[in-house]
Protein backbone atom coordinates (compact mmCIF):
# COMPACT_ATOMS: atom_id res chain seq x y z
CA UNK A 1 0.00 0.00 0.00
CA UNK A 2 2.85 1.99 0.63
CA UNK A 3 3.86 2.00 -2.71
CA UNK A 4 0.21 2.92 -4.35
CA UNK A 5 0.08 6.07 -2.04
CA UNK A 6 3.61 7.09 -3.05
CA UNK A 7 2.69 6.55 -6.35
CA UNK A 8 -1.14 8.93 -5.99
CA UNK A 9 0.80 11.72 -4.24
CA UNK A 10 3.72 11.68 -7.24
CA UNK A 11 0.46 12.24 -9.90
CA UNK A 12 -1.33 14.38 -7.42
CA UNK A 13 2.06 16.91 -7.43
CA UNK A 14 3.75 16.29 -10.77
CA UNK A 15 1.22 14.21 -13.43
CA UNK A 16 4.15 14.85 -16.02
CA UNK A 17 6.86 13.14 -13.72
CA UNK A 18 4.33 10.24 -13.28
CA UNK A 19 3.33 9.56 -16.81
CA UNK A 20 7.35 9.81 -17.71
CA UNK A 21 8.03 6.77 -14.83
CA UNK A 22 5.06 4.81 -16.39
CA UNK A 23 5.80 5.04 -20.03
CA UNK A 24 9.92 4.23 -19.20
CA UNK A 25 8.69 1.45 -16.76
CA UNK A 26 6.42 -0.08 -19.73
CA UNK A 27 9.02 0.61 -22.57
CA UNK A 28 11.86 -1.90 -20.18
CA UNK A 29 9.07 -4.87 -20.28
CA UNK A 30 10.81 -6.96 -22.77
CA UNK A 31 8.71 -8.87 -25.62
CA UNK A 32 9.58 -12.27 -26.47
CA UNK A 33 11.49 -10.88 -29.88
CA UNK A 34 13.48 -9.03 -27.21
CA UNK A 35 14.70 -11.35 -24.91
CA UNK A 36 16.01 -13.47 -28.06
CA UNK A 37 17.13 -11.14 -30.10
CA UNK A 38 15.01 -12.02 -32.87
CA UNK A 39 14.69 -8.76 -34.79
CA UNK A 40 16.52 -9.72 -38.36
CA UNK A 41 13.97 -8.91 -41.55
CA UNK A 42 13.34 -11.82 -43.24
CA UNK A 43 15.03 -10.76 -46.33
CA UNK A 44 18.20 -10.64 -44.70
CA UNK A 45 17.67 -14.22 -43.18
CA UNK A 46 16.92 -15.39 -46.35
CA UNK A 47 19.98 -13.74 -48.11
CA UNK A 48 22.22 -15.06 -45.04
CA UNK A 49 20.89 -18.84 -45.10
CA UNK A 50 19.43 -20.19 -48.81
CA UNK A 51 22.97 -20.65 -49.99
CA UNK A 52 22.63 -23.01 -46.94
CA UNK A 53 19.92 -24.99 -48.89
CA UNK A 54 20.37 -27.60 -51.18
CA UNK A 55 18.52 -29.49 -53.73
CA UNK A 56 18.14 -32.98 -53.35
CA UNK A 57 17.04 -35.19 -56.67
CA UNK A 58 17.19 -39.13 -56.50
CA UNK A 59 15.90 -42.59 -58.73
CA UNK A 60 13.61 -44.33 -56.98
CA UNK A 61 13.96 -47.65 -58.92
CA UNK A 62 10.72 -50.61 -57.88
CA UNK A 63 11.21 -54.42 -58.07
CA UNK A 64 7.14 -54.82 -58.29
CA UNK A 65 6.32 -53.00 -60.80
CA UNK A 66 6.39 -54.63 -64.65
CA UNK A 67 6.17 -50.80 -66.71
CA UNK A 68 7.32 -47.62 -65.20
CA UNK A 69 9.30 -48.69 -62.78
CA UNK A 70 11.61 -46.08 -62.61
CA UNK A 71 10.19 -42.33 -61.30
CA UNK A 72 12.45 -39.62 -59.98
CA UNK A 73 12.55 -38.00 -56.37
CA UNK A 74 13.04 -33.97 -55.37
CA UNK A 75 13.46 -32.60 -52.06
CA UNK A 76 15.30 -30.53 -49.89
CA UNK A 77 17.96 -30.45 -47.49
CA UNK A 78 20.44 -28.42 -45.80
CA UNK A 79 23.89 -27.92 -44.36
CA UNK A 80 24.77 -27.71 -40.81
CA UNK A 81 28.39 -28.24 -40.65
CA UNK A 82 31.18 -26.43 -42.77
CA UNK A 83 32.49 -30.32 -43.81
CA UNK A 84 29.57 -30.97 -45.88
CA UNK A 85 27.18 -32.83 -43.07
CA UNK A 86 23.26 -32.49 -44.86
CA UNK A 87 20.46 -32.55 -42.94
CA UNK A 88 17.16 -33.59 -44.70
CA UNK A 89 14.46 -35.84 -44.40
CA UNK A 90 14.66 -40.01 -44.87
CA UNK A 91 11.84 -40.55 -47.52
CA UNK A 92 13.76 -37.74 -49.68
CA UNK A 93 16.74 -40.83 -49.89
CA UNK A 94 15.64 -43.83 -48.33
CA UNK A 95 16.06 -46.71 -50.78
CA UNK A 96 16.62 -44.47 -53.50
CA UNK A 97 19.75 -44.09 -55.97
CA UNK A 98 21.89 -41.57 -57.96
CA UNK A 99 21.35 -39.28 -55.07
CA UNK A 100 22.19 -35.64 -56.41
CA UNK A 101 22.35 -32.66 -54.71
CA UNK A 102 22.51 -29.14 -56.19
CA UNK A 103 24.36 -26.73 -54.41
CA UNK A 104 24.33 -22.87 -54.30
CA UNK A 105 26.50 -22.23 -56.80
CA UNK A 106 25.03 -24.73 -59.10
CA UNK A 107 27.35 -27.44 -58.79
CA UNK A 108 25.28 -31.16 -58.44
CA UNK A 109 27.07 -33.42 -56.46
CA UNK A 110 27.05 -36.68 -55.65
CA UNK A 111 25.62 -37.45 -52.01
CA UNK A 112 26.53 -39.77 -49.37
CA UNK A 113 24.01 -41.35 -47.36
CA UNK A 114 25.84 -41.80 -43.82
CA UNK A 115 22.91 -42.08 -41.53
CA UNK A 116 18.78 -42.86 -42.36
CA UNK A 117 15.91 -43.48 -39.60
CA UNK A 118 12.75 -43.78 -41.65
CA UNK A 119 10.67 -44.06 -38.16
CA UNK A 120 11.74 -40.38 -37.39
CA UNK A 121 11.92 -39.81 -41.19
CA UNK A 122 15.52 -38.36 -40.74
CA UNK A 123 18.42 -38.44 -43.08
CA UNK A 124 21.68 -36.65 -43.20
CA UNK A 125 24.16 -36.46 -45.75
CA UNK A 126 27.72 -35.65 -46.92
CA UNK A 127 28.58 -33.56 -50.04
CA UNK A 128 31.85 -32.40 -50.98
CA UNK A 129 32.89 -28.91 -49.54
CA UNK A 130 34.02 -26.35 -52.38
CA UNK A 131 36.97 -24.21 -52.60
CA UNK A 132 35.20 -21.30 -51.66
CA UNK A 133 33.46 -23.16 -48.55
CA UNK A 134 29.83 -23.79 -47.31
CA UNK A 135 27.22 -21.95 -45.47
CA UNK A 136 25.88 -23.77 -42.85
CA UNK A 137 22.21 -22.79 -40.90
CA UNK A 138 22.33 -22.78 -37.17
CA UNK A 139 20.23 -25.06 -34.73
CA UNK A 140 18.13 -23.47 -32.64
CA UNK A 141 16.10 -24.52 -29.70
CA UNK A 142 12.57 -25.96 -30.96
CA UNK A 143 11.46 -26.04 -27.18
CA UNK A 144 11.50 -22.24 -26.99
CA UNK A 145 8.67 -22.29 -29.88
CA UNK A 146 5.41 -20.79 -29.13
CA UNK A 147 2.00 -20.65 -31.06
CA UNK A 148 1.97 -17.55 -33.14
CA UNK A 149 5.91 -17.27 -33.25
CA UNK A 150 7.15 -15.94 -36.65
CA UNK A 151 9.13 -18.60 -39.06
CA UNK A 152 10.15 -19.22 -42.50
CA UNK A 153 11.02 -21.87 -44.89
CA UNK A 154 13.27 -22.54 -47.66
CA UNK A 155 13.12 -25.06 -49.81
CA UNK A 156 12.56 -26.46 -53.70
CA UNK A 157 9.24 -27.02 -54.32
CA UNK A 158 8.28 -28.54 -57.26
CA UNK A 159 11.80 -28.06 -58.14
CA UNK A 160 12.18 -24.08 -57.84
CA UNK A 161 15.13 -23.95 -55.80
CA UNK A 162 15.61 -21.85 -52.47
CA UNK A 163 11.95 -20.66 -52.45
CA UNK A 164 11.05 -18.75 -49.48
CA UNK A 165 7.88 -18.64 -47.32
CA UNK A 166 6.72 -17.16 -44.57
CA UNK A 167 3.99 -17.85 -41.42
CA UNK A 168 3.66 -18.97 -38.07
CA UNK A 169 3.91 -21.45 -35.83
CA UNK A 170 0.15 -22.76 -35.95
CA UNK A 171 0.47 -25.71 -32.98
CA UNK A 172 2.88 -28.12 -31.37
CA UNK A 173 2.57 -31.41 -30.76
CA UNK A 174 0.66 -32.41 -33.11
CA UNK A 175 0.27 -36.05 -34.02
CA UNK A 176 0.62 -37.83 -37.37
CA UNK A 177 0.11 -40.84 -39.02
CA UNK A 178 3.59 -40.92 -40.91
CA UNK A 179 4.51 -44.75 -39.24
CA UNK A 180 3.38 -46.68 -36.66
CA UNK A 181 6.49 -45.52 -34.29
CA UNK A 182 5.77 -42.07 -34.90
CA UNK A 183 2.51 -41.58 -33.68
CA UNK A 184 4.09 -40.68 -30.26
CA UNK A 185 6.27 -38.00 -32.29
CA UNK A 186 5.30 -34.42 -31.75
CA UNK A 187 5.70 -32.29 -35.13
CA UNK A 188 5.76 -28.82 -35.69
CA UNK A 189 2.36 -27.43 -37.08
CA UNK A 190 2.81 -24.35 -39.56
CA UNK A 191 0.78 -22.53 -41.91
CA UNK A 192 4.21 -21.62 -44.00
CA UNK A 193 3.44 -22.81 -47.30
CA UNK A 194 5.10 -26.62 -47.67
CA UNK A 195 4.45 -28.99 -51.14
CA UNK A 196 5.85 -31.72 -52.86
CA UNK A 197 9.90 -31.19 -53.03
CA UNK A 198 10.16 -28.75 -50.17
CA UNK A 199 10.76 -31.93 -47.80
CA UNK A 200 13.89 -31.82 -45.55
CA UNK A 201 14.18 -28.30 -46.08
CA UNK A 202 14.56 -25.87 -42.97
CA UNK A 203 12.47 -24.14 -40.78
CA UNK A 204 13.50 -21.15 -39.70
CA UNK A 205 12.95 -18.80 -36.81
CA UNK A 206 13.46 -14.87 -37.06
CA UNK A 207 17.11 -15.54 -35.18
CA UNK A 208 17.60 -17.57 -38.50
CA UNK A 209 18.00 -20.91 -36.64
CA UNK A 210 16.41 -24.15 -37.76
CA UNK A 211 14.12 -24.90 -35.85
CA UNK A 212 12.33 -27.75 -37.68
CA UNK A 213 13.05 -29.69 -40.63
CA UNK A 214 9.47 -29.06 -42.77
CA UNK A 215 8.29 -32.90 -43.35
CA UNK A 216 4.74 -33.46 -44.14
CA UNK A 217 1.37 -31.58 -45.38
CA UNK A 218 -2.51 -32.16 -44.54
CA UNK A 219 -3.81 -34.20 -47.37
CA UNK A 220 -7.42 -31.73 -48.86
CA UNK A 221 -6.23 -28.94 -46.18
CA UNK A 222 -5.39 -25.39 -46.55
CA UNK A 223 -1.85 -24.48 -45.46
CA UNK A 224 -1.98 -26.91 -43.14
CA UNK A 225 2.03 -28.11 -42.81
CA UNK A 226 4.26 -30.24 -40.49
CA UNK A 227 8.04 -29.98 -39.22
CA UNK A 228 9.99 -31.99 -37.17
CA UNK A 229 11.24 -30.29 -34.18
CA UNK A 230 14.58 -29.81 -34.51
CA UNK A 231 15.75 -30.75 -30.94
CA UNK A 232 15.18 -34.49 -32.20
CA UNK A 233 16.89 -34.31 -34.69
CA UNK A 234 19.74 -33.03 -32.55
CA UNK A 235 19.06 -35.90 -30.11
CA UNK A 236 19.73 -38.48 -32.84
CA UNK A 237 22.02 -36.59 -34.87
CA UNK A 238 24.98 -38.33 -33.08
CA UNK A 239 23.86 -41.87 -33.27
CA UNK A 240 23.04 -41.12 -37.25
CA UNK A 241 26.13 -39.91 -37.85
CA UNK A 242 28.28 -42.60 -35.85
CA UNK A 243 26.03 -45.89 -36.44
CA UNK A 244 24.37 -44.81 -39.18
CA UNK A 245 20.79 -45.55 -37.61
CA UNK A 246 18.93 -45.13 -34.80
CA UNK A 247 19.65 -48.34 -32.35
CA UNK A 248 16.25 -49.28 -30.84
CA UNK A 249 14.90 -52.32 -28.71
CA UNK A 250 11.80 -54.55 -30.29
CA UNK A 251 9.33 -55.93 -28.65
CA UNK A 252 7.31 -56.78 -31.78
CA UNK A 253 3.91 -55.56 -30.94
CA UNK A 254 1.29 -52.91 -31.66
CA UNK A 255 -2.03 -51.71 -30.23
CA UNK A 256 -3.31 -49.25 -27.62
CA UNK A 257 -3.97 -48.37 -23.90
CA UNK A 258 -7.11 -49.48 -22.60
CA UNK A 259 -8.91 -49.65 -19.26
CA UNK A 260 -11.56 -51.81 -17.20
CA UNK A 261 -14.17 -48.92 -18.29
CA UNK A 262 -14.12 -50.37 -21.69
CA UNK A 263 -15.58 -53.79 -20.41
CA UNK A 264 -19.17 -52.88 -20.41
CA UNK A 265 -18.82 -51.62 -24.25
CA UNK A 266 -17.34 -54.63 -25.37
CA UNK A 267 -18.95 -57.22 -23.25
CA UNK A 268 -15.69 -59.05 -22.63
CA UNK A 269 -13.71 -59.27 -19.58
CA UNK A 270 -11.11 -56.65 -19.74
CA UNK A 271 -8.39 -55.79 -17.76
CA UNK A 272 -6.66 -52.60 -17.67
CA UNK A 273 -3.05 -52.59 -19.74
CA UNK A 274 -1.97 -52.56 -23.45
CA UNK A 275 -4.26 -54.44 -25.62
CA UNK A 276 -2.08 -56.14 -27.92
CA UNK A 277 -3.62 -55.90 -31.49
CA UNK A 278 -1.00 -56.86 -34.18
CA UNK A 279 2.35 -58.84 -33.74
CA UNK A 280 5.49 -58.66 -36.05
CA UNK A 281 6.44 -61.71 -37.13
CA UNK A 282 9.63 -62.83 -36.62
CA UNK A 283 9.67 -60.43 -33.59
CA UNK A 284 10.53 -61.39 -29.90
CA UNK A 285 6.92 -61.22 -28.97
CA UNK A 286 6.02 -63.64 -31.88
CA UNK A 287 8.62 -66.14 -30.60
CA UNK A 288 7.46 -66.09 -26.75
CA UNK A 289 3.68 -66.60 -28.00
CA UNK A 290 1.81 -63.12 -27.50
CA UNK A 291 -1.80 -63.02 -29.44
CA UNK A 292 -2.86 -60.21 -31.40
CA UNK A 293 -6.45 -59.57 -31.98
CA UNK A 294 -8.53 -60.31 -34.83
CA UNK A 295 -11.94 -58.93 -34.21
CA UNK A 296 -11.99 -55.15 -35.62
CA UNK A 297 -14.79 -52.72 -33.54
CA UNK A 298 -15.70 -49.15 -33.93
CA UNK A 299 -16.97 -47.37 -30.92
CA UNK A 300 -17.59 -43.93 -31.39
CA UNK A 301 -15.04 -43.29 -33.93
CA UNK A 302 -12.14 -44.98 -32.45
CA UNK A 303 -11.10 -48.44 -33.93
CA UNK A 304 -9.60 -51.44 -31.99
CA UNK A 305 -8.65 -54.73 -32.83
CA UNK A 306 -9.91 -56.91 -30.20
CA UNK A 307 -9.21 -60.79 -28.64
CA UNK A 308 -5.72 -60.28 -28.28
CA UNK A 309 -3.92 -60.48 -25.32
CA UNK A 310 -3.44 -57.37 -22.60
CA UNK A 311 -0.37 -56.56 -21.49
CA UNK A 312 -0.84 -55.82 -17.56
CA UNK A 313 2.51 -55.04 -16.26
CA UNK A 314 6.50 -55.10 -17.55
CA UNK A 315 8.66 -55.87 -15.09
CA UNK A 316 6.75 -55.39 -11.96
CA UNK A 317 5.66 -52.07 -13.47
CA UNK A 318 1.90 -51.61 -14.10
CA UNK A 319 0.66 -50.26 -17.44
CA UNK A 320 -1.93 -47.52 -16.56
CA UNK A 321 -1.53 -44.09 -18.87
CA UNK A 322 0.57 -43.01 -21.50
CA UNK A 323 3.27 -41.17 -19.73
CA UNK A 324 4.39 -44.30 -17.91
CA UNK A 325 4.33 -46.52 -20.66
CA UNK A 326 6.19 -43.80 -22.55
CA UNK A 327 8.48 -43.18 -19.19
CA UNK A 328 9.45 -47.24 -18.79
CA UNK A 329 9.44 -47.76 -22.44
CA UNK A 330 12.04 -45.20 -23.04
CA UNK A 331 14.74 -46.81 -19.97
CA UNK A 332 14.70 -50.15 -22.26
CA UNK A 333 17.85 -51.41 -24.47
CA UNK A 334 18.52 -53.72 -27.00
CA UNK A 335 19.57 -56.82 -24.93
CA UNK A 336 16.96 -56.07 -21.89
CA UNK A 337 15.27 -59.03 -20.32
CA UNK A 338 11.37 -58.44 -20.14
CA UNK A 339 8.98 -60.16 -17.77
CA UNK A 340 5.43 -59.28 -19.19
CA UNK A 341 2.30 -59.85 -17.36
CA UNK A 342 -0.06 -60.69 -20.10
CA UNK A 343 -4.06 -61.41 -19.42
CA UNK A 344 -6.40 -63.10 -21.58
CA UNK A 345 -10.01 -64.26 -21.63
CA UNK A 346 -9.94 -63.69 -17.42
CA UNK A 347 -6.97 -65.71 -17.63
CA UNK A 348 -3.14 -64.56 -16.65
CA UNK A 349 0.03 -65.45 -17.36
CA UNK A 350 4.00 -64.73 -17.14
CA UNK A 351 5.99 -64.55 -20.39
CA UNK A 352 9.41 -63.49 -20.37
CA UNK A 353 11.53 -62.40 -23.66
CA UNK A 354 14.65 -60.28 -24.51
CA UNK A 355 14.91 -57.63 -26.52
CA UNK A 356 16.67 -57.13 -30.08
CA UNK A 357 17.59 -54.65 -32.29
CA UNK A 358 14.31 -53.46 -34.18
CA UNK A 359 14.54 -53.67 -37.60
CA UNK A 360 13.25 -51.40 -40.60
CA UNK A 361 9.43 -52.61 -41.08
CA UNK A 362 7.03 -51.71 -44.10
CA UNK A 363 4.95 -49.61 -42.00
CA UNK A 364 7.90 -47.28 -41.17
CA UNK A 365 8.40 -46.20 -45.03
CA UNK A 366 6.32 -42.33 -45.00
CA UNK A 367 4.73 -42.16 -48.74
CA UNK A 368 7.49 -40.19 -50.99
CA UNK A 369 4.57 -37.39 -51.17
CA UNK A 370 3.76 -37.09 -47.56
CA UNK A 371 0.59 -36.16 -47.75
CA UNK A 372 -1.10 -37.28 -44.63
CA UNK A 373 -4.05 -37.41 -42.25
CA UNK A 374 -4.56 -36.23 -38.51
CA UNK A 375 -5.20 -39.06 -35.69
CA UNK A 376 -7.45 -38.57 -32.66
CA UNK A 377 -5.16 -37.94 -29.86
CA UNK A 378 -7.10 -40.41 -27.42
CA UNK A 379 -6.29 -44.15 -27.81
CA UNK A 380 -3.28 -43.35 -30.23
CA UNK A 381 -2.00 -46.88 -31.54
CA UNK A 382 1.52 -47.31 -30.60
CA UNK A 383 4.09 -50.12 -32.06
CA UNK A 384 7.50 -51.16 -29.93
Amino acid sequence: MDKVSSLWRLYLSKPLVFFLLIAITLSSVPSAYARSGCFEPVSNIYEWLSPAVVFISAVDISSTKRTERVSNVIGSGFVIEKDGIVLTNSHVVFGLRSINVTMDNGDTVDAIVIGVDPVLDLAVLRVPVPPEGLTTIPLGDSERMRVGDQVMAIGNPFGLEQTLTVGVVSGINRILSVAPLSLSIPLIQTDTAINPGSSGGPLLNRCGEAIGITTAILGAAQNISFALPINLAKKYLPQLIKKGRVIRPWIGVSGKLINKDLEDIFNLSVVDGFLVETVDPGSPADHVGIQEGSLPVSVGGMDFILGGDIITAINDHPLRDEEMLESLLNTLKVGDKLNLAVFHDGDSRNVKLSLIERPVLSGDLAPRDQNLFLLPMRHRTYQY
